[in-house]
């Protein structure tokens, strides 16, 4: 993303980022059908606004319902939203979804945002809101993060917003009082912030019958010892985005080897950084939130 003064503009690989619109064909789609208009830098660096990229978000949802990029490129803005309205009320499916939360997060859109998340819930309930919608969502976001593709403040507008539905949930749920419950204990290493993914983790193992201390974010490994010495046979579950880093993943598995070789206690670890990590006390699953609650919560 490029910051010029207060108007956010995109490169070609952020919109690409965010549509799943490969570079090459955005520029087809440019010079064959004049579908966007981007202005260039003095180097011919070209780059977008966001209404370009608002734009480029309904055109993929058209193309992915099975519409012809020459049939969406003859229509007008006011026709354009009004194909994507009538279809995202016919299809109401995660690509619907995934593109209304998109547009959310790049106008700040908090009613949107509830619309859509109400829709979900009402036809699935929360528990598929979270499997189906949030977590790989979040892991779309992820992404759009790592790349400078979406800025800190929209990221932080569409997690508080999930974060907000969350709280709301667990504060409903009614768990029973039983101690001898399977112990989960949620945490981030330190440095690690983004925790909300871990939340809704958090959620669905109170749903599942498992007693779940979430510790959240940035917690040292010395509090971690101080934890296990209570609850002796928890597993204890990590999703990481960027701490620790891929180059220190494996020192951070190798010093919960040494610490916890002679308890009961197993470790969970999601995140890319872990991909080719070893241990003996840790288990290593998908990449993100979603495979982590496979692993946790199989069929």
């Amino acid at each position: 993303m490029i910051d010029r003064g207060s108007t956010q503009q995109f490169s070609i690989k952020d919109l690409e980022h965010f549509s799943g619109i490969k570079a090459h064909t955005i520029r087809v789609w440019e010079q064959r059908y004049a579908l966007l208009c981007p202005q260039r830098s003095d180097t011919n660096i070209r780059h977008y606004q966001s209404d370009d990229l608002k734009k480029l978000l309904n055109v993929s949802f058209l193309v992915e319902q099975g519409m012809r990029i020459s049939q969406i490129a003859e229509m007008s803005s006011e026709m354009m939203m009004k194909a994507v309205g009538d279809r995202q009320e016919d299809v109401g499916n995660q690509v619907s979804v995934f593109h209304s939360l998109k547009l959310s997060m790049l106008s700040y859109d908090e009613m949107l945002f509830r619309q859509v998340s109400a829709g979900y819930f009402e036809k699935n309930g929360f528990e598929r809101l979270i499997l189906d919608i949030y977590l790989p969502f979040l892991s779309q976001v992820g992404v759009l993060w790592l790349t400078n593709s979406v800025c800190p403040a929209q990221e932080h507008f569409v997690t508080n917003l999930i974060r907000q539905r969350i709280y709301a949930a667990i504060e409903a749920l009614s768990t029973p009082a039983s101690e001898r419950r399977e112990v989960v204990v949620q945490f981030l290493p330190e440095r690690e912030v983004h925790d909300v993914s871990l939340l809704l983790i958090h959620y669905l193992s109170l749903c599942h019958g498992y007693r779940s201390i979430y510790l959240g974010a940035s917690i040292p490994f010395k509090d971690l010892l101080k934890v296990a010495e209570q609850f002796p046979q928890a597993r204890f579950v990590s999703y990481c985005t960027v701490h620790p880093s891929s180059s220190k993943a494996q020192a951070f598995v190798d010093l919960i080897d040494r610490h916890f070789d002679d308890t009961q206690n197993r470790f969970i670890l999601a995140g890319k950084m872990f991909g080719d990590i070893k241990g003996t006390k840790v288990v290593r699953t998908a990449l993100d939130g979603a495979g982590l609650a496979s692993e946790l919560f199989p069929k």
